[in-house]
């Protein structure tokens, strides 16, 4: 009999726990372990962030889909792996501390043959002085502060009906935060929820970013078809940002947060500010913490892990320069170059460099985009990783036939604002591959006939279908199987 255990229930890891369970023969056991209690899809924290959601629209309780799919559930948090066990044992494993109540602190050694990190990111609020829910400004990252955000936001929708003006500065709140997608679609749907109340005449709302230009999303912008004809995401941002009558600072690198003040850096090396009654800024992403020991008992972290937390996979980690940089750079099986049986999937894997140009200030401080790896090519990657382990358990053997280079795939992203059947609008794009690959398209470095965008009604439709989709997917419902990643 096998252990696999995954680490992380989010969109990577719960998607390779469930394939792990639906591959493997009952006599193999599949272990998560999480934290958290709930499942949360993502995505839809937007619409909880506006109040067209409400949280228990967006979870479900993990505990009962994995008893039911013959899954062991420990809610507690990964600390360290011991991948050549230790002392006292041969076997590796990893250990663990509880969370969950009545075993709150509890330690706990948890042997596999096959670990998958999915632990995804710790949100680096810290990274930010005056950053984050606690402190200075909003997230809408999970459930709980997509919640706070509705509520602050209504205080300032209050206002604004009072006739009180009010400033809403949204973005990113890093120099190299990613994320960029989920900011704007909170922009906007900020922006419809004033204009449905017509009260636009009182507000100001400005997008700041660290983009070297608008429609970047940390994939170094794009070129799509769109209605026949070529534009860049840039202009396709842009319009839409003006049609919304939103103004925006680019090439910024947000440093501080006070109360109704935000500091931030420009490429050009000034230091300037923008006052806010109201913002909501996505933080740097680090790894969750989780550390690694030998044997001995000696820390091997900084061989394991990247220095930002994140795990070394099958990538290219040596440094280039931006022109020498390659598709080839990077993972196709996100497997450890020193533990063949253990994987990384999500953002939990240490990207081998950026995807966009990377830029520094005069100053020498970079202000860019990190690459994006969340929704659908996160769920891609905990497939394939999920296949590769099942498979090399049958076999009794490692085995890494299948493939899933962000070099080789594609994406689909709907931002969306509004919500309902007749209210709402969306900007849908497709991008094929993730990774510019200007070798194989020189012209534009991605196919132009997958690479497309349109905005309209219909994209919203489909977003709000994907949401209940996509829940009943990770519910494990009958059927759950043929809904594709």
């Amino acid at each position: 009999m096998a252990k696999v255990v995954v680490l992380g229930a989010g969109i990577s890891g719960h998607t390779a726990v469930m394939i792990l369970r639906k591959k493997l023969e009952k006599k193999h056991e599949v272990i998560m372990v999480s934290p958290n209690s709930n499942y949360q899809w993502i995505p839809s924290n937007i619409w909880v962030g506006i109040g067209q959601m409400k949280t228990s629209q967006v979870i479900f309780p993990l505990a009962p889909v994995y008893k039911r799919k013959n899954v062991t559930f420990k809610q507690a948090l990964a600390k360290t792996i011991f991948p050549e066990g230790d002392a006292a044992s041969t076997k590796p494993f990893v250990e663990i501390e509880f969370v969950e109540d009545g075993k709150k602190g509890q330690i706990e050694k948890v042997e596999y043959d096959y670990l998958i990190n999915a632990t995804g990111p710790k949100l680096n609020f810290a990274a930010t002085e005056g950053l984050g829910p606690d402190k200075n400004s909003l997230s809408v990252c999970t459930f709980g502060h997509a919640a706070d955000a509705w509520s602050k936001l209504q205080v300032a929708l209050d206002k604004m009906a009072k006739g009180e003006r009010q400033r809403f500065v949204i973005g990113t709140g890093h120099p190299m935060a990613t994320c960029q997608g989920a900011a704007f679609e909170y922009a906007l749907n900020v922006a419809f929820e004033i204009n449905k109340r017509k009260l636009m005449h009182l507000a100001d709302i400005t997008w700041i970013t660290n983009e070297y230009e608008l429609g970047d999303f940390g994939m170094g912008g794009a070129f799509i078809r769109k209605g026949g004809y070529v534009t860049s995401t840039r202009i396709f941002t842009e319009s839409i940002m003006s049609e919304y009558g939103i103004k925006w600072i680019k090439r910024a690198g947000v440093k501080k947060v006070e109360p109704g003040v935000i500091h931030y850096e420009t490429l050009d090396g000034e230091m300037s500010e923008i006052g806010f009654d109201f913002a909501m800024l996505i933080p740097a992403f680090a790894g969750v913490g989780l550390t690694a020991k030998n044997k001995a008992g000696e820390d091997i972290s900084a061989s394991v892990f990247a220095p930002n937390g994140l795990m070394k996979v099958d990538a290219d980690y040596v440094p280039k320069d931006f022109e020498n940089w390659s598709i080839n750079d990077w993972p196709s099986k996100y497997q450890s170059p020193l533990y063949e049986n253990i994987f990384a999937c999500g953002i939990a894997f240490a990207p081998p460099h950026s995807i966009s140009k990377p830029f520094k200030s005069k100053n020498g401080n970079p202000i860019f985009p990190t690459p994006p790896r969340t929704g659908m090519p996160s769920g891609v990657m905990g497939k394939v990783v999920a296949l590769n382990v099942a498979e090399s358990v049958k076999a009794g053997k490692t085995i890494t036939n299948h493939r899933a280079s962000m070099g080789r795939m594609g994406a689909a992203c709907i931002v969306s604002s509004g919500y309902g059947i007749r209210d709402g609008m969306a900007a849908t794009m497709t991008v094929y591959p993730v990774v510019p690959d200007f070798e194989k398209y020189p012209e534009w470095g991605r196919d132009l006939n997958y690479t497309v965008g349109e905005p309209g009604l219909a994209g919203h439709w489909m977003k709000l279908f994907m949401h209940y989709m996509f829940m009943y997917k990770a519910k494990a419902l009958p059927g759950w199987s043929l809904i594709p990643e």
